[in-house]
């Protein structure tokens, strides 16, 4: 998974399981380390998560515990302009998303820096060029 300098993001793993050309929609499962917090980003498109292991930990720009997830939770949630970041309870956290832009170049998320900048975004198009360069179809 890209950081906002291309290189590798810290305590997160990534694997695409299915693109939807014709709805738009990536199924992804996402893993975060135990006890830390990946990059900053926004959700700029509507998504579903269901926890799949572990405990999905959610913070607020100041830092603080917003929300904690545990395994076998489903949430529907919509895009926000809400920074945050996120990570894995006592143990890694295993968690499926259904990303939903509905779009080929709408940003599904936003990557930001220290400062809470954008610095990179990541679209559908995008996300399907990762799948097709990692998968043997």
């Amino acid at each position: 998974m890209p950081g906002p300098d291309g290189s590798a993001a810290d305590h997160i793993g990534m694997s695409i399981l299915n693109i939807d050309d014709n709805a738009k929609i990536v199924d992804v499962l996402f893993k975060f380390a135990a006890n830390e917090k990946i990059l900053w980003h926004k959700h700029t498109s509507d998504f579903n998560t269901f926890v799949v292991k572990g405990e999905h930990r959610i913070y607020s720009l100041d830092g603080e515990l917003r929300e904690v997830r545990p395994a076998g939770t489903f949430k529907a949630t919509q895009a926000s302009e809400d920074p945050h970041t996120e990570g894995g309870g006592d143990e890694d956290v295993v968690i499926l998303f259904s990303l939903r832009p509905y779009d080929d170049e709408r940003p599904i998320y936003e990557i930001l820096d220290e400062d809470h900048e954008v610095v990179a975004e990541m679209t559908f198009n995008a996300m399907k060029d990762i799948y097709l360069a990692t998968e043997k179809h």
